[in-house]
Parts: C-alpha cells; structure tokens; sequence
C-alpha cells in the first residue's frame, strides 16, 4: 500500500501503482484491439531542460513520466495520459512545465 492508499496491481504481467491504473489499461488495452487505439505506449518519459544564462548547454531538471501515449484513431491525435487519484502541488508544477515545454496537453483519468 501506497502513502495515497493506491495497491499495486497486476495486469498482462505489468505492475501498475494502482488498480485504477490497472483498470485504464485494461480499457485501452481493449480499445486498442478492436482499432480505436493505436501505437499503446507505457510509462513515455518527457525530460524537460532549462538553458542556464550564463552557460552553454541545457542542464536537465526532471522527467516527467505519464501512464500511457497512444494515437487516437478517429482524430489522428497522440493522447497522452495520466491516471491520478491525488494531484499533489509537485504534480501540478511537473505538468504544467511539460504541457509547456512540449507543447501538449497531459489528460487525467
């Protein structure tokens, strides 16, 4: 058990954190064979970098880790997306900086 109560749960022979985790999973999973999803990614990493100002080269500051990317069939669009129970203050930074940075949008489930 998780300090948010979550229980890792297992699925496909993957760990998820959580069982709604697990759960979402099991859906794209299933959306993903009857064609709706394409392309199910787990755990896509996104690093985001900040250029110092007074040196050259960007120094990494963290890496944002979302809980799938997959291609939606009927708009063509990349979905990222993180499953949250709890959105803590560090979540909230961490997204905001890689919707941002990337220029994408992070949905929550």
């Amino acid at each position: 058990m998780s300090k948010y109560n979550a229980t890792r749960t297992k699925v496909d022979g993957i760990v998820f954190a959580s069982k709604k985790e697990a759960r979402r999973y099991s859906e794209l999973r299933l959306l993903e064979k009857i064609g709706q999803v394409l392309d199910l990614e787990l755990q896509p990493r996104f690093p985001v970098y900040i250029a110092p100002l007074r040196e050259t080269g960007a120094v990494r500051v963290f890496t944002y880790i979302a809980d799938f990317r997959y291609k939606d069939k009927d708009t063509g669009r990349i979905v990222i997306e993180d499953v949250k129970g709890m959105k803590t203050q560090v979540y909230k930074l961490k997204k905001r900086c890689v919707q941002a940075y990337y220029g994408i949008r992070i949905s929550e489930v």
